[in-house]
């Protein structure tokens, strides 16, 4: 990896021989998920820039009333790091605008201690970091493990995830599509495989407790339990329930197609 220092920023030029990886997720820069990504993606030369703190949530949230800062951590495997006090969308901006000098060849983000199967894809923020790389026509990949512990063991993803890196770099994506990856917690040995198929149709039904602090002042707490609402067996949740790693190809244009004619018959002119 070359570098050359400008403003304290290191600005990166990729070796030719490696592909050039971003890295980034939603738990922030320390976080166990992060550092088994950065050990997956040990084939190309790898420059991580992640949030200083937990982004959980944040969905494509970006910066916009306060600026967005980015402080170079010290690390010892060769690799550059920044923390940045943005979300996971600002990181990927970031990365790609002020400390990377030429496109990366692939963007991964996680690996999130959760899910982010069926409608969580929503609400991520690891999701929202691929998407923007989608947006910038760059193959991207989100991680996740279906497993909301701080002490969550990510070692058992590393082979698959090498394996994913190593065909998205060969085979490309088609623009502006990203995929959705989530593990199964389960004991490895009991992993059937990997399943590409559809995001599974569910929701949140949800309700905020209201609770009452020291001080004796009302707050409230969002909290709800999930409801899978598909009966087919081709969805990212049911291939998770049956053990297998689930692969959900991601377009990035929003546009309802089947139902498009539909609402052109409707007459909005005043």
């Amino acid at each position: 990896m070359n570098l050359r220092y400008n403003k304290n920023l290191y600005f990166c030029t990729t070796n030719m021989e490696k592909p050039l990886i971003l890295i980034t997720n939603d738990d922030g820069i320390f976080a166990a998920g992060l550092r088994t990504l950065i050990n997956a993606a040990e084939i190309g030369e790898t420059v991580v820039v992640a949030p200083e703190k937990a982004q959980s949530g944040m969905s494509h949230a970006v910066t916009i009333a306060e600026p967005v800062r980015i402080n170079k951590i010290m690390n010892t495997n060769g690799h550059l790091e920044y923390s940045c006090t943005g979300t996971p969308a600002d990181c990927v901006k970031i990365g790609l605008h002020k400390v990377l000098t030429k496109k990366p060849d692939i963007i991964l983000s996680g690996i999130n201690h959760g899910s982010n199967a069926s409608v969580n894809i929503v609400y991520s923020g690891t999701m929202a970091a691929v998407i923007e790389g989608a947006m910038n026509h760059i193959p991207s990949v989100g991680f996740s493990l279906d497993d909301y512990s701080p002490s969550a063991d990510f070692s058992f993803t590393i082979p698959y995830v090498k394996k994913i890196i190593k065909k998205v770099l060969e085979h490309k994506l088609p623009s502006g599509v990203c995929l959705n990856v989530n593990f199964p917690y389960i004991d490895p040995s009991l992993i059937k495989g990997i399943k590409v198929c559809r995001q599974a149709k569910a929701y949140w039904d949800e309700c905020f407790e209201e609770r009452i602090d020291p001080h004796n002042r009302n707050y409230y707490w969002l909290v709800g339990n999930f409801i899978y609402d598909d009966n087919d067996d081709d969805t990212d949740y049911k291939a998770l329930q049956d053990n297998y790693i689930s692969i959900v190809p991601i377009d990035c244009d929003f546009t309802s197609y089947k139902h498009l004619n539909e609402i052109k018959n409707i007459d909005f002119n005043v």
